[in-house]
C-alpha cells in the first residue's frame, strides 16, 4: 500500500513535472482563494493518473518531492490519499459521500494470527458496532467480508481507489459486496503483525459520517466511540482470533489507519521477540543483547535490531522497525536519544519496556542488505558488519520470522 517510502528510479518526466510544480504552489499559498484554486488542479491531474493507472507517476512525483520539500510532499500525499480513499457519488437525485474506511486490530502471538474469509456471523456483528459505535445515524456501509493481512492490502493509490469505487455503490444502495477474493495473495507467518477488515462508509453530501461529527444527541466524543467499539469488539474478535492478545485501534480512514496501524505493531514486534527467545532458548531479557543500526540507501529507511546472548557475539535473531513516508532522520542523528520523538528513542524505550537493558547504537547508515542464498535481511552486529541471524544449533524449530 501507499504508506511506505518511495523508491522510484524513473526518470523525471513532464507529468512528474507539473504534478511536483502544483504541490510546491499548493504548499506555498497564503490564502484560501489560492489554496482552491491549486487543489482544484492538483486533484484534476492527480485524478487522470488514477483513473488511467498510473501510479509510477504519482510515485515518482511523490518521490522527488520529499526530497526536495517536505512541505510540499505532505500536500501532495495528503491529495493522493484523499482521491484514493474517498469519492462523491449521486443516487437517486441525492449526492453521497463515501469513505474508505480502515479497522485495525493489532495482534501479537506465539502461534499464528489468522486471516481469510469472514463469516456472516462476523459481518454482521462488525456492522452492528460500527452503527452503534462509529457511524453517524444516517450513514450506511458495506464490510469486505475478509480479514486483511498487510500482504493482501491495496498496494497503491490507484489499487485503493478501485476498492474504494467498488464498495460505493454496495454501501449506498445497501447492496452485497461483490469482490474477487479467491486470489489472495499468501500471508507472511510473523508473531506481530496488525489485521484489517475494510469497510466503506457513505453519507447524504454535507451530513455527518462519524458520530463524533454529529449533533447532540447523537454526538459522541472520538474517545467514548473507541471505548464503545472495543467492548463491542473484543468478544467477536477473540473467537477469531485465538490465542493471540490484540488491540482494536479506532475505525478511520484508509490511510490514516494503515499508518497508524503499523507504528503500533512496532513495539509489539520487539516485545514478541522477547518473548520467543525466553521461551524457545530459556533466556530472560536481561540476558539479551540488542544492537540497533539504520538502513537505506541515501537516508534511513528502516532500522535493523539484532538480538544475542549476553557476552556473545553471534546474532540469534532480528527485528526490523521500517519508517514511513511521514517519519524522517537526519545522518547526524542516526543514534540521537535527545530527541523523545526519534525512532531510535522509541527502539530503546521498547527495548527497555521489554526488559532488554545492554543495548548497543550504531551512528553509521547501513547498506540495506539481504542475504544471497534466502533473501532474509541482514542484521548489525557491534564490529558493524551486517551479518545474517542465526539460531543455536539446538533452538526448537524455528518460528515465522518477524518484521
Amino acid at each position: 500500500m501507499a504508506v511506505h517510502r518511495t523508491k522510484s528510479s524513473q526518470r523525471s518526466s513532464p507529468e512528474v513535472e507539473k504534478l511536483v510544480a502544483d504541490a510546491i504552489s499548493l504548499a506555498a499559498s497564503g490564502s484560501q482563494i489560492e489554496d482552491r484554486f491549486w487543489e482544484e488542479r492538483l486533484n484534476i491531474r492527480l485524478m487522470r493518473l488514477l483513473k488511467s493507472q498510473n501510479q509510477n507517476v504519482i510515485d515518482a512525483a511523490l518521490d522527488q518531492t520529499f526530497r526536495i520539500n517536505t512541505v510540499a510532499f505532505e500536500v501532495l500525499a495528503d491529495s493522493a490519499e484523499t482521491l484514493a480513499e474517498s469519492l462523491k457519488m449521486e443516487h437517486e437525485g441525492q449526492d453521497w459521500d463515501v469513505l474508505l474506511l480502515a479497522m485495525p486490530i493489532v495482534a501479537h502471538t506465539r502461534y499464528q494470527i489468522p486471516s481469510g474469509p469472514l463469516q456472516a456471523s462476523m459481518v454482521e456483528a462488525t456492522a452492528q458496532a460500527l452503527h452503534s459505535a462509529i457511524a453517524a445515524p444516517d450513514a450506511r456501509l458495506a464490510i469486505v467480508p475478509w480479514l486483511y493481512s498487510i500482504d493482501q492490502m491495496p498496494h497503491s493509490h490507484c489499487q485503493t481507489r478501485i476498492l474504494t469505487e467498488s464498495l460505493a455503490n454496495a454501501a449506498i444502495c445497501n447492496k452485497e459486496v461483490k469482490l474477487e477474493l479467491r486470489d489472495m495473495s499468501e500471508t507472511i507467518a510473523v508473531l506481530a503483525d496488525p489485521r484489517f477488515i475494510i469497510a466503506a462508509l457513505s453519507a447524504p453530501s454535507g451530513s455527518p459520517i462519524f458520530r463524533w461529527q454529529a449533533e447532540a444527541p447523537a454526538r459522541q466524543e472520538r474517545g467514548v466511540s473507541l471505548i464503545s467499539w472495543q467492548n463491542a469488539m473484543h468478544e467477536p474478535m477473540a473467537s477469531l482470533l485465538p490465542g493471540c492478545e490484540f488491540e482494536l485501534l479506532l475505525p478511520e480512514s484508509y490511510f490514516t489507519n494503515c499508518r497508524l496501524a503499523d507504528k503500533h505493531v512496532r513495539p509489539l514486534s520487539i516485545r514478541a521477540a522477547v518473548n520467543y527467545l525466553e521461551s524457545g532458548l530459556g533466556i530472560l531479557p536481561a540476558g539479551l543483547s540488542c544492537v540497533v543500526g539504520a538502513f537505506g540507501e541515501e537516508q534511513a529507511d528502516e532500522y535493523r535490531i539484532s538480538f544475542s546472548a549476553k557476552g556473545s557475539s553471534e546474532i540469534m535473531y532480528g527485528v526490523i522497525w521500517p519508517l514511513y513516508d511521514r517519519e524522517s532522520v537526519a545522518s547526524d542523528a542516526l543514534n540521537d536519544l535527545s530527541d523523545d520523538e526519534s525512532p531510535i528513542k522509541k527502539i530503546c524505550d521498547a527495548l527497555h519496556d521489554a526488559g532488554v537493558e545492554d543495548v548497543f547504537r550504531h551512528a553509521m547508515l547501513f547498506e540495506p542488505e539481504l542475504c544471497d542464498d534466502c533473501g532474509a535481511p541482514l542484521f548489525p552486529d557491534r564490529s558493524g558488519e551486517a551479518v545474517h541471524a542465526e539460531m543455536p544449533d539446538d533452538a526448537p524449530s524455528q518460528q515465522p520470522l518477524f518484521h
